[in-house]
């Protein structure tokens, strides 16, 4: 009876695989299969499995067996799953052929990076329950973009800067932006580590993803974050050898290159270097009122077309690390050494108005750093990563000059040095940096997560201007410490929920004024600390239907720039109280497949109650100039929503965009310093800060064109912001329109040929095609068209 049994059987076996068979022959498809399994060789039970650029993939079922069917052809297979490092292998399908695919995932030392792609460009960080997204870098390693600019693609971002390359610049996110959003690399905070370092200053090919985490943030980030965090992901995927250089240059005497190299013997000993450079003229032409030295006046409301000249830009960094990976010991345990240098002319104040021809700042950066993690140390479950580094950077600023400018490069001699303010002045900053993150697995389904983020920093003023240097005899000084703990429970792929509480600490001394003309400084010290909490949790409501709902109460310590300045063109306060805020973020998307169409569409809505809300406002100085300062203003509300939309056909187009509507509203009835008069801007939007933008982009891909390892890529993009004032709406009412930004809506296009599966890459750009004028904080413009091409080689094993 058991072999007849058996006999009916594998009959029907063999029926079922002769039926697939002939259906696979008759339309061109073949089939992948397989068993996913981990490093300890359990089934990974829900791990997704799907052809990268394609709507091709399924989902592995409790046994860990996967089975995609689709065309013939040569396809990258990508295996995500929570807490697993993800997989990618090279494969082809052949029509009507079946093909047997085993594949072993391990588990991640941190989980930071719960990435499962949905869309070209950006994906959803799927399984998180925190409000995040993750932008793929991989397909704009051929253009000329920096990171600042490939995270415009991410939903409620927006990239703000004060001009061209190498500029301020500071990001938007959900209505909130510069030291409300905090940058991290690899989990590692960038606070203090000097401008070379920023994200415009950092080319696109550093980084493997970006994740963006809105508003209510990880645990694993121990920050203070509460507009959210942006953390760069390089690549740590184990390569035999590897080199990737590329040169680019373009308008405005635009240079920039980059060179990443490296080697993991079989031995575990591995080493790599990251260079990068800018330089820049950024000699565009702006429109810009000129003070008339014949007259002694300034007409502010007759502009000329004028061409900068006093804004040169240039910087270089290298990053080495050794060591070794997937050791007993180890799974990565590497000494690092990253050395910048920077120079950068100083054209203008903080509005266009000012105008500068001498005044420049330059500096340098030393930072050695140690990083360890480990999975599973001493016992099963238990992960470490463990991160420290010493940063000694020094930026000196020169303003010496006797003569007075104007926008037409004309100048007029004055009696006393300086244009904004006579100096000579070197900045050396010392910044410790510490974080160690621990995750247990207490058993299926069930995570703890411990952070702990120290930070120590110092500044040192040292004058240049006379023989004998003159250091300033009080220091400033500040020591953060931020922990966290979290509990996660997950017991199945369609929903999970996570716990938290954070401490904050905080210490800060420096000088402090006894006098309204700041004439005499006397040292003053305080300490402070803070506790918060907050919850977020996620559940698929259908399948392809998946909802997030997360709440923090969440503290903001004021940053090393709010307390301390620029030493230049911003004032700092150590008086600076913490910021307070109730965030609410609630999301839905929606993403499905129908074989080579694939849509995706997702909605957030956001809510914010901030008290003591730090604002960077303007000051008029003597001698009709013009300064920066930080200051707490009181208490602003947050709503607002953005939504996004994206279609795929199979491997040839990409079609999405991204609106955002955020109201950032003052919500302070009584004038702040007073009991009883009322506030008369109660309600207004708060000045300089955009709150309507969108973006779009198509993509158009040639597979084949002139070989088979051969891709046209033709990109289509577009950048729309709605004007915003830069001073209060209610108290300028009279006279609205002359501090108004205005409505903006520019072009850019892309075209990129690469060869042999992208070793040699060639590309030609132009951005802002339609030559529209172009502005942001308190109306300083940016670069009109401009024309770039770059060549990239990309080779390893």
């Amino acid at each position: 009876m058991f072999k007849v049994n058996r006999l009916k059987t594998t009959l029907l076996l063999t029926l079922l695989a002769i039926s697939v068979s002939i259906c696979a022959q008759g339309n061109g498809d073949g089939i992948i299969s397989g068993r996913i399994i981990s490093g300890d060789k359990d089934a990974a039970r829900y791990a997704t499995v799907k052809l990268k650029g394609t709507g091709y993939g399924s989902a592995t079922n409790a046994e860990g067996l996967y089975h995609v069917k689709a065309p013939a052809g040569e396809y990258t297979l990508v295996v995500t799953a929570v807490g697993y490092e993800t997989v990618e292998k090279k494969v082809a399908i052949r029509a009507g052929e079946r093909i047997k695919m085993n594949i072993r995932i391990h588990e991640e030392a941190i989980q930071l990076g719960e990435v499962s792609v949905v869309s070209a460009g950006v994906s959803r960080v799927k399984n998180s329950a925190y409000n995040a997204v993750a932008v793929d870098t991989r397909g704009m390693l051929n253009t000329t973009k920096s990171l600042s600019e490939a995270l415009a693609k991410a939903p409620g971002l927006k990239l703000r800067e004060s001009g061209g390359v190498g500029s301020d610049m500071n990001l938007m996110l959900d209505g909130f932006s510069g030291k409300h959003v905090k940058v991290f690399i690899d989990g590692v905070p960038q606070e203090g580590v000097g401008s070379s370092f920023g994200l415009n200053n950092i080319p696109v090919n550093f980084a493997d993803r970006i994740e963006v985490y809105k508003g209510v943030v990880p645990v694993g980030f121990g920050t203070d974050a509460i507009g959210g965090v942006i953390n760069i992901v390089t690549n740590k995927k184990r390569r035999r050898w590897f080199v990737d250089a590329a040169y680019s240059y373009g308008s405005f005497n635009t240079h920039k290159s980059h060179v990443n190299f490296g080697q993991t013997f079989s031995s575990g000993f591995t080493y790599e270097i990251n260079a990068f450079q800018n330089y820049s003229d950024n000699d565009y032409y702006v429109d810009a009122p000129v003070f008339d030295f014949a007259t002694n006046s300034l007409n502010t409301k007759e502009l000329h077309r004028v061409k900068r000249f006093n804004d040169t830009y240039h910087n270089e960094a290298v990053v080495a690390k050794v060591g070794f990976v997937d050791k007993p010991w180890a799974d990565r345990l590497l000494l690092g050494f990253t050395w910048s240098h920077m120079y950068k002319d100083i054209q203008t104040g903080v509005r266009q108005k000012t105008v500068f021809g001498q005044k420049h700042r330059y500096g340098h950066s030393l930072m050695p750093s140690l990083e360890y993690s480990k999975r599973n140390l001493f016992i099963k479950g238990l992960s470490v990563v463990a991160t420290a580094n010493y940063n000694r950077n020094s930026t000196t600023n020169v303003d010496t000059a006797t003569y007075r400018y104007n926008w037409r490069g004309e100048r007029q001699k004055k009696s006393d040095p300086g244009e904004q303010s006579y100096q000579f002045m070197r900045s050396d900053n010392d910044n410790w940096n510490a974080t160690v993150t621990l995750n247990y697995r207490i058993a299926h389904g069930h995570t703890l997560t411990f952070n702990n983020v120290f930070n120590a920093f110092s500044r040192e003023n040292t004058s240049l201007l006379y023989d004998t240097e003159t250091t300033e005899p009080i220091g400033k000084e500040t020591r953060k410490n931020i922990a966290g703990l979290s509990y996660r429970l997950m017991p199945s792929e369609k929903w999970n929920v996570s716990v938290f509480g954070k401490y904050y600490s905080l210490y800060v001394a420096g000088p402090v004024a006894t006098d309204e003309n700041s004439s005499d400084f006397v040292r003053r010290s305080r300490s402070l600390d803070s506790w918060g909490f907050g919850a977020a949790g996620t559940y698929f409501i259908l399948p392809g239907l998946q909802a997030k709902l997360s709440y923090e109460k969440a503290f903001r310590l004021p940053t090393i720039e709010e307390m301390f300045g620029d030493e230049d063109l911003e004032s700092g306060s150590v008086m600076l109280r913490p910021e307070q805020s109730h965030n609410v973020n609630v999301n839905l998307s929606y993403q499905k497949t129908l074989g080579r169409h694939s849509f995706y569409a997702e909605a957030g809505f956001i809510y914010r109650d901030t008290k003591d809300y730090i604002q960077r406002s303007i000051g008029e100085l003597s001698g009709n100039r013009e300064g920066a300062f930080y200051e707490n203003y009181g208490k602003v509300k947050t709503t607002g929503y953005n939504f996004s939309l994206r279609y795929n056909f199979g491997r040839w187009l990409s079609i999405g965009g991204n609106f955002t509507q955020m109201d950032v509203k003052d919500n302070e009835r009584i004038m702040v310093g007073s009991t009883s008069v009322e506030n008369p801007v109660y309600g207004s939007r708060m000045p300089n800060v955009p709150y309507q933008f969108a973006d779009s982009d198509v993509n158009f891909y040639w597979h084949g064109l002139g070989g088979n390892d051969n891709m046209l890529t033709l990109t289509y993009d577009n950048q729309y912001l709605h004007s915003f004032c830069y001073y209060s709406e209610g108290v300028q009412a009279s006279n609205l329109s002359d501090y108004m930004v205005p409505t903006q809506f520019s072009h850019n296009l892309t075209l990129t040929y690469s060869l042999d599966n992208g070793r040699y890459n060639f590309s030609v750009e132009c951005r802002n095609f339609t030559d529209e004028n172009l502005y942001d904080n308190f109306s300083l413009q940016k670069a009109g068209r401009a024309f770039y091409a770059k060549v990239r080689v990309n080779l390893g094993k």
